[in-house]
C-alpha cells in the first residue's frame, strides 16, 4: 500500500514538473519573439557568442563540429544548432 502511494506520489510530481516544464518553455519562446522582435524594430545587430568561429568551420566544410560549437556557446538543443548552422551555409 505504502509502495502504491510513493509510486503515485513520483507520477504526480512528474507529470506536474512536465506540465511547469512546457509552460515555462511556452513563455520563454514569447520572450524571445518579444526580444527580436524589439531588436528588430530598433535595427540593432545582436552576435551570437561564437559565431565568427561557427562560420569559418561552416566555411571550411565542418558542419557537424560547427553545430557542436553552436550548442556550446549558445546552450541550443541539437535541431536549433542544426538549424541556425544550416542558414549560415
Amino acid at each position: 500500500m505504502v509502495l502504491l502511494g510513493v509510486v503515485l506520489l513520483i507520477t504526480v510530481v512528474g507529470l506536474s514538473s512536465s506540465a511547469t516544464e512546457r509552460r515555462l518553455t511556452r513563455r520563454l519562446e514569447r520572450m524571445e519573439r518579444k526580444l527580436d522582435a524589439i531588436v528588430a524594430q530598433l535595427g540593432v545587430t545582436v552576435e551570437e557568442p561564437g559565431l565568427a568561429e561557427v562560420t569559418a568551420l561552416v566555411r571550411e566544410g565542418k558542419k557537424i563540429q560547427a553545430i557542436k560549437i553552436y550548442r556550446e556557446h549558445t546552450g541550443a538543443d541539437l535541431k536549433e544548432a542544426r538549424d541556425a548552422v544550416e542558414r549560415l551555409a
